[in-house]
Order: C-alpha cells, then structure tokens, then sequence
C-alpha cells in the first residue's frame, strides 16, 4: 500500500459523498428523463465495472430501488394503459369480423332464401352482383357498425300521435242496419260475382260486391274465385276465409247464401245475365249498376259479374253502403282456422313469445294465439315487415333500367312480348318515356339494394330480424346481396315453419300469401316498397284501423327518394339520413281519407272509424 497523501494511493472519498453524488445526477432529471437517466446510469454501471465495482454496485443498487419505486408508485397507470390498449385491439378484431365476415355466412343466409328469391328461370341465380349505389352501400355499412356498439341508438322510432289514436274501429257499429234490413222486403233478385286476380285482388272485389248487394237491395251468392294461369290456385272462399261466420255476420245487412237457388242455375248456365269488367268502367259510380246492372238483375231475377275486380269508385257512395264495405274488411271477413294457427307461429316464432298483443293480434289470429297475460318472462323481439314487390313481372311491366345492362334489357323484353303484347301494342302508338325520365318522377319500383339503403338511413341496426314478404325476386340471390350482407337477421315463411307445417299450403298461392298477410300486419314496423301493391295496400289500412296510432308504416315517397340517390356519388352519409327520414316522417302525418281514395288502405274517415 502507499502512503497516504500520495498520488499513487487516493484517498478514498466517504461513503455519504458518493451518494450524494448519485443523488445528484438522478435529482437533476426531470420526470420525463428517467427513462434516459437509467440508460445512462446502466452505461456509466458498465464502464466502471471491475474498476470500482463497489462503488458502482453501491449506484445501480440505488438507482434499482428508485426505478422500482417509480414502478410501485405508477403501477395503476401502467395497468389501465395496457387495459386501454387491449381493448382497442379488441374493438379492432370485432370490426374487422363486422366488415370483413366469413363468405360461408353470407352464402347461408342466402340459400335459405333461396326458395323464395331466386329467378324463376333460373338464368339470374349465377349473376354477378349488380349495384347501382356501391358509394353509399359502402357508407351504410360503416354506419351500421358504428351503431352496433351504440345502445341507445333507437332500432324502431315511436311516431305515435295524440291525434291518430283519437280514432277508434266502429265500422262494426250497426246503427243504419235497420234501413238496410227493412228494403230487403222488396229484394231484386241474386247477385253472384266470380273474382279474378291473387288474394288481396280478391279481398277487395269480395268487399265491393257486398257494397253493390245492398246498393241493389239484391241477395249474394256466396263470392267464387276465378282460376288463374298467373296465380295457379285453385283455392275457393271457404278455403281461404270462414263462411259461416262472413254470412252471420254481415246478416243485417245483406242476405247472403253459399249457393244459387236451382230455379235460376239455368239461367246462369245460359250466359244470360252475364256482366264483365269490360262493361263497367273502373272505379264505377253508383249510378253506373243502377242503369246497366239492376235492370238485367230484375228481368232474370239474377246477375253475374264475372272477372269482377276494382269496378266500383269510393265517391260518391251513400254512408251506409261505404260502412258496410269497412265492416266487410275489417270485421267480416276472418282467415280460416288453418290459416290462423300457421300464422300465429309464424308471429311466435318471430317475436319468441307465445300470446298476443292487442286488437290487431286478436284481428287477425283469433283464438289461435293466447291472450295476453300481465306475467312475462320476457318481452318480445321485435320485428320489421319487408314486403319487396320486385318481382320479374313488376320488373318488366315498368319499363325502367335497373342496372343490368344489355343482358338485363333483352331478358325483360322477352318477358314483355310473352306477358304484356297489349302493353307493347299501347307503346307503339304512344311517346315513349326514357328510364331515366320514369326513374326521376318515381315510377319504378324499389330494388332491394335501394330497400336497404332506406333502412340503413332510417337508422335500422345489422341485428334487426326482417320478415320479407313476396315471391320471387328478380335476380335472385345476386339482387338481394346487399339486403342480406347488411341485414342477415332475414326471415321468411319458408325460413320460420316446417315443411310439414307449410305442406297444407303447398300449391296454394292465396292461402300461402295470407301468412304473409297476418305476418306483415301483425309486425312492429311494415315497410313498403310501391305503393300501389293491394297487399301493401290493404295490410296499412289494417294497422291504421286496429294500430291504435302505434302500428307504423314506412311509405318511401319514391319521386324524393330518387332525387336524394342521383347525387349518390357526392352526398355525405349524414346528410343522406337526415333526408331519407324527414321523406319517411312525413309520411307519418296524419290525414283523413282523401276524396276518392281507398277506404281499405285509408280507413280513417267518419265512414269507418270513430273520432273520440
């Protein structure tokens, strides 16, 4: 050892001065250096090892102990940014799932519709998907995203008014029976009536002939239903709807038998008092059966209307004859047993619970669906009521482009040349209308793709379950990807009931399509896609009538719908729903009957509903 003092042999410095030396270096680090300051204490550690190893063990020791006091007091901070940066992974794969969902799914969804949506020929079934507003599909899907992980975003908007739910039904009220009962005193003979067309065709002509009996003061043969090549039901009244209690019920009124009285047959067989629609004009006046109808009715003692359809105007109509028409739709006229018990499964199943809701249920279903009871497990799953009128017939009948291109073209106007030869026939000799021009003033029927841009606007979430009413859809399965890709809670008849179950109705369009009737107007929202569809038609009145203001109907005004998708290339997503629902709200308004229009579709007059 050397001496002290000397150069050779340093004093060693004390041990308190050597920390606060260390103190020193960390002290002078601000909070957002430490990280730095352990890097270089680690490096200053690594130089002076084996040279001043006690020294240096005496600094990394300290510095440890500050590092993991630091640790110690930050640790909730550490923990709830990992928390944070898991669950931005977390969202991050759901999103991915949500945009970029396995094929195999979409595909199944699919098929399972097949049945319903796939081109009749089948030459569509392997098109590809045609998509006339790609931009804001695309928009529409990052909105229902975004709203997934939103629960207060509503899925069904109440748009109840004080006002509608001021009218009550009371078209069953029989005060005017009595002057309708004393002139069948002097009855003019038998009215039979075969109608043409599908269920909701009929439904209507069966309630303008009972108007047109009492208008007469004639009695009614039981309605028959003519056989069509279009429809291929051979289905009659008693297999569609409840023949005891039509006839007791509208007995009051109008006396009704299930058969002509034999001492007349002959004249029926003989053509002899035969009236067509050709006959009568469309939306016929009272006084047109007065002047062409009763005089043959009192000659032969019996008329036929035969392919009797829409021949008879909703004004000027006496008061009473106008209720009895209401009392013929809405009351009278009940679906079978049959019918009812596969409907109500229909709406079972759908809203998993087992009992009704209201007069509208009970309207419909009968006794086939238990009451209502004030235990519940739990409440039902509400649904929405698609019907889609874009079938290859509508398709073709309204000489609009739907963005198939050529193949598109030639394929309708084959149809057309089949199908419609009166209506090419009328186009020759009048100017034609471009498709744009048709398209613009809101002629064409929807698409489903423009179908599900409405209920995406509307705010309608991915989960919504969708009941889809119709037969098939032109285009099949590639029209409807955008509905189902979008919206994969879709659900039909065929979907919801068995093969046994829907077997009695096999063959049997009418029957089959009043299960879509009860299903569409049984639903906590029905949207409709034209407005000039009878089933459209006659299911709104029915809401109307029996909704109590709480059975909504989205009606898309299609001239402002088709304004709003031309600038589909250039309209920010917020701005396309803010115009589609004040389209849609102001089709909520409430309004009484027009003049002129249909009492089954607009209901709420003093003719069939109350004020209170």
């Amino acid at each position: 050892m050397g001496k002290q003092g000397s150069s050779k042999s340093p004093r060693p410095e004390p041990r308190d001065k050597q920390d606060k030396t260390g103190r020193r270096s960390l002290d002078s680090l601000t909070g957002s250096d430490l990280f730095i300051g352990r890097r270089i204490s680690g490096s200053e550690v690594s130089k002076a090892y084996g040279s001043k190893h006690d020294g240096s063990s005496n600094k990394f020791s300290y510095s440890w102990k500050k590092q993991h006091s630091w640790l110690h007091r930050n640790y909730k901070s550490i923990l709830l940014m990992i928390s944070v940066t898991g669950f931005i992974f977390f969202m991050d794969a759901i999103m991915v799932s949500i945009f970029h969902s396995d094929r195999s799914s979409v595909v199944h969804d699919i098929s399972r519709l097949s049945n319903v949506t796939l081109h009749k020929n089948g030459s569509s079934q392997d098109a590809s998907p045609v998509q006339m507003y790609s931009r804001l599909l695309n928009l529409a899907s990052n909105s229902l995203a975004e709203n997934v992980f939103k629960p207060d975003a509503p899925n069904f908007r109440e748009v109840t008014s004080s006002k509608s739910s001021q009218w009550k039904p009371c078209a069953d009220n029989n005060n005017k029976a009595v002057a309708l009962e004393r002139s069948r005193e002097t009855n003019n003979g038998y009215l039979m009536v075969s109608a043409n067309g599908g269920l909701n065709q009929q439904r209507v002509a069966i309630c303008n002939t009972v108007a047109v009996a009492a208008l007469l003061n004639a009695s009614l043969v039981l309605p028959g239903f003519l056989y069509s090549n279009v429809w291929k039901d051979p289905s009659q009244f008693g297999d569609i709807y409840q023949e005891e209690r039509f006839i007791e019920y509208l007995k009051d009124e109008v006396h009704i038998v299930k058969d002509l009285p034999q001492h007349l047959q002959n004249i029926d067989n003989k053509n002899l008092s035969v009236v067509t629609d050709a006959e009568l004009v469309k939306e016929a006046k009272p006084v047109d059966y007065i002047e062409h109808v009763l005089p043959l009715l009192k000659k032969y003692g019996m008329v036929h209307l035969f392919g009797y359809g829409n021949r008879l105007g909703f004004d000027p109509l006496p008061f009473d004859v106008q209720r009895l028409r209401c009392k013929c739709n809405f009351h009278a006229l009940k679906f079978t047993p049959k019918i009812q018990e596969a409907g109500s499964l229909l709406v079972k199943r759908i809203r998993r619970s087992e009992t009704r809701r209201g007069r509208l249920d009970e309207a419909l279903l009968g006794e086939s669906m238990a009451k209502d009871s004030d235990k519940r497990d739990r409440e039902p799953l509400k649904y929405l009521a698609l019907h889609l009128r874009f079938e290859e017939d509508m398709v073709a009948y309204s000489l609009c482009d739907f963005g198939g291109g050529e193949t598109e073209r030639k394929e309708l106007q084959t149809y057309r040349e089949d199908h419609f030869p009166l209506l090419l026939k009328r186009l020759e000799k009048s100017k034609s209308v471009s498709p744009e021009e048709l398209r613009k003033t809101g002629k064409c029927p929807l698409t489903p793709e423009e179908a599900t841009l409405v209920l995406a606007g509307l705010g309608f979430k991915r989960g919504t379950y969708i009941y889809l009413a119709g037969s098939q859809i032109y285009g099949g399965s590639s029209r409807m990807l955008p509905l189902t890709t979008l919206y994969p809670n879709l659900v039909t008849k065929e979907t919801l009931l068995t093969p046994q179950e829907l077997a009695p109705f096999k063959n049997f369009s009418s029957q089959l399509a009043a299960l879509d009737f009860i299903a569409c107007a049984a639903s906590d929202m029905f949207a409709m896609t034209d407005s000039g569809s009878q089933l459209s038609s006659l299911v709104s009145g029915f809401r109307t009538y029996y909704g109590n203001g709480h059975a909504q109907t989205l009606r898309p005004n299609k001239k402002r719908l088709a304004a709003i998708l031309s600038e589909s290339e250039t309209i920010n997503w917020k701005s396309f729903e803010n115009r589609v629902k004040k389209m849609v709200d102001e089709g909520y308004k409430v309004s009484l009957r027009p003049y002129g229009r249909s009492i089954y579709r607009q209901p709420k007059c003093p003719e069939c509903m109350c004020k209170f």
